[in-house]
């Protein structure tokens, strides 16, 4: 897709082309505007494919309240025959025809991939300067893009002094983030373009790979915060050289599966719009007509998890808990709501028959509802939110209870916003009273969350990384395919700045694995594992042995080989078997795992312990656990369109 920030007639907006949303003409449009979007780039296929004429395109788009800002058909004209030529720009102006009757004035262009061997820069001058005259007769400007594969302009330097050359108010230049960047460019050689001579503006991201650019842009094209260019500054160096027309984001993956239209909307819109937040807080003076947002978030730890069940799954959620040496510890002063806690760690467990967690768990059954962040101020983190999309989330609040702010996140679970500033910090003591002690608990020496992990589907892994880091200060890692005993599931972490937040995004791209069965058996994504903190691992397994803890099995041929593998001592060895712990090492720092058995729908917690500052997350285990799990329960194909 391609997005862009655009002037038009005097009124900046942000606009979206219709180039790869999913769906009909109309339904692409809809989606759009209920993005929040202003304007529209319309891609000339979806106009071709249009059972209607351009009027009435022009109509559908003014009555959702948006603008066309520019025509996309890539038109080339450059470097023909003389029989080609005729025929370029007689489709020049049946196009600047067009346009007329859709209501818009400028029209993207880009240098020909195949052009007559005996063509020459010269000769590219003179046919651009030839349309440039025709569009300024027709009230029209023409966007002009060096393409990387063109035989003749391939580069932002090329086309600008072609640009020059023809020396016209009618001829502009437009620049792609990706074309000018992946090949590991800085930004700061686009710093001497006259802004006045840039007409459009594209960004795109990508990770660092090196290969044919033509291939990374088939397959690596990103929206904006997902890959690694200084998109920022790329932004950064062109507002300070003066540029003022469209800020696109062009997104052209044909690799990756694509949610639907108004989720590709709506992504879009918020990456669009962070990017250019993040541009705005460091150019003093900067307008970019965006909604005023807060900064972005500073989560600090998390508050709260939250499980909806039965009698029955909070029965053995209750087990499990117990198991690992969590203690109720109140319960809420009005409904069927339990507090288990150990050291900084509440695990909540709602086992209400009305209410927003018995809607959830009708849906996905006994699984995470809702967990709670802690923020320093939780009023502005739902106002950044909400103005990146995300739903407000609101439910009728009991005499003397709290009214949390809260959204809803991707897949429909909702995140509470606890902070100090209100009493919100206090809401254990104001919403649930203790409950009598009636035996004593040795607690595991569990000290806080390590990390979420969160299964969707591989089309929805964009949605909720784009969520968390446009809203939350979060870093994120490389994707890491992991293989599973039925297929490949793709993971990548996020985590704040300290660490004191850390999520893992888990995509199931095979229909077998264990995480597709998580998704049917739940009805939808979620979170399939909870991770806590021990600061001793050993003393940890000791006290889980004697509660009855279940851990999962780990193979013998596991021990074997990763005391060859890392020169394990025998001592050491054993105490990893007989706690059924899993190891990992790298650069010297330490990493210790725990699994327990899965419960309910193939959700598990894990417990570990990172030693000399150890920041993975164990990715050489994750397939030693997945085949002990997939021996745990059986694993059902996930049925796909």
């Amino acid at each position: 897709m391609v997005a862009a920030y655009v002037w038009i007639s005097g009124i900046m907006c942000l606009s979206v082309s219709t180039t790869s949303i999913p769906g009909d003409l109309a339904e692409k449009l809809s989606a759009i505007a209920d993005a929040g979007f202003g304007g529209v780039e319309l891609h000339e296929p979806d106009l071709t494919a249009f059972d209607g004429p351009p009027s009435q395109v022009r109509k559908i788009v003014s009555d959702l309240g948006l603008k066309i800002c520019l025509l996309q058909p890539f038109h080339n004209l450059e470097g023909q025959p003389e029989a080609g030529r005729e025929r370029a720009f007689d489709r020049l102006k049946r196009k600047l025809d067009l346009m007329s009757e859709l209501g818009t004035e400028l029209l993207l262009i880009g240098s020909a991939f195949e052009v007559d061997v005996a063509a020459t820069e010269e000769q590219v001058i003179a046919d651009l300067g030839e349309a440039a005259q025709i569009a300024k007769e027709m009230g029209m400007r023409l966007a002009y893009m060096g393409l990387p594969w063109s035989d003749l302009i391939h580069s932002d330097e090329q086309a600008l002094g072609v640009v020059d050359a023809v020396d016209s108010p009618h001829l502009g230049l437009a620049l792609n983030s990706f074309f000018s960047l992946a090949d590991g460019s800085k930004p700061a050689r686009l710093r001497d373009i006259p802004g006045e001579r840039l007409f459009h503006v594209q960004l795109s991201d990508a990770p660092r790979l090196e290969m044919d650019i033509r291939r990374l842009k088939r397959h690596f094209g990103l929206l904006p915060g997902l890959g690694s260019l200084n998109l920022a500054g790329f932004v950064r160096v062109l507002s300070r050289a003066g540029y003022k027309g469209p800020w696109s984001v062009a997104r052209v993956n044909e690799a990756a599966p694509q949610p639907g239209g108004r989720t590709l909307a709506r992504d879009s819109y918020r990456s669009l719009v962070n990017l250019l937040d993040e541009v705005s807080r460091t150019e003093p003076g900067t307008d970019f007509g965006i909604p005023n947002l807060p900064e972005r978030v500073y989560a600090s730890g998390f508050e709260f998890v939250e499980f909806t069940a039965d009698e029955t799954s909070g029965a053995q959620l209750a087990d499990m808990l117990s198991a690992m040496c969590f203690r109720m510890e109140r319960k809420h002063v009005s409904k069927s709501v339990e507090l288990w806690r150990q050291g900084a760690i509440n695990i909540v467990v709602n086992t209400e028959k009305e209410g927003f967690a018995h809607s959830a768990f009708l849906g996905h059954g006994p699984s995470v509802c809702d967990m709670g962040l802690r923020v320093k101020d939780a009023d502005q983190t739902v106002q950044r939110a909400t103005a990146l999309g995300a739903p407000n989330f609101s439910q009728p609040v009991g005499t003397g209870e709290l009214d949390i702010p809260a959204i809803r996140g991707v897949g429909g679970n909702v995140v509470h916003f606890i902070d100090e500033k209100s009493d919100l910090h206090r809401v254990w003591d104001i919403e649930f009273e203790p409950v009598a002690k009636t035996k004593a608990t040795q607690p595991a020496g569990l000290r806080r969350i390590d990390h979420l992990a969160q299964t969707m589907r591989h089309d929805e892994m964009q949605s909720w990384l784009l969520y968390y880091i446009s809203t939350f200060e979060m870093a994120k890692s490389p994707i890491v395919n992991v293989a599973d005993p039925s297929g490949v599931v793709q993971s990548q972490a996020i985590e704040s700045p300290e660490g004191e937040v850390r999520l893992n995004l888990n995509g199931a791209v095979g229909r077998r694995t264990l995480a597709a069965s998580f998704l049917e058996d739940g009805f939808g994504a979620g979170v399939q594992h909870i991770a806590f903190q021990s600061d001793d691992i050993f003393e940890t397994s000791a006290q889980l042995l004697k509660s009855g803890f279940p851990s999962l099995s780990i193979p013998e041929n596991y021990y074997a080989d990763l005391q060859a593998t890392f020169g394990l001592d025998d001592d050491l060895v054993a105490q990893l078997r007989r706690g059924n712990i899993l190891y990992d090492r790298a650069a010297g720092a330490e990493y210790f795992q725990i699994y327990s058995r899965p419960i309910f729908n193939g959700f598990f917690f894990e417990i570990v312990e990172r030693r000399m500052g150890y920041a993975g997350y164990g990715a050489r285990n994750a397939p030693i656990r997945l085949a002990a799990q997939s021996k745990t329960q059986p694993v059902k194909e996930v049925q796909t369109q």
